[in-house]
């Protein structure tokens, strides 16, 4: 199981992977920062781009923060790595 940071941007017109920035994966999604919404989309996409299930996916770190520390079980940060430079935006 690996783990990433992610920043993610709620409230954006669409959902989308933005990219790198160091070593924080920059996201958009179209769901507002309430009631846990945010979060459920922000794994959704990382969930599709990633093409695993979204049971596999956990916010270990930051549920009510913009920066979030995601784990995924099955991939190791490599892996993550090259399906995420591969993702459609």
């Amino acid at each position: 199981m690996a783990s990433i940071t992610v920043r993610v941007s709620p409230g954006a017109s669409r959902d989308a992977v933005v990219g790198w920035q160091g070593d924080v994966l920059r996201l958009r999604v179209a769901a507002p920062p309430q009631r846990g919404k945010a979060n459920e989309a922000t794994l959704r996409l990382l969930a599709a781009a990633l093409g695993v299930e979204r049971r596999r996916l956990h916010i270990v770190r930051g549920e009510t923060s913009r920066q979030k520390v995601v784990s995924v079980d099955g991939l190791d940060e490599a892996e993550i790595r090259a399906r995420l430079s591969l993702a459609p935006s």
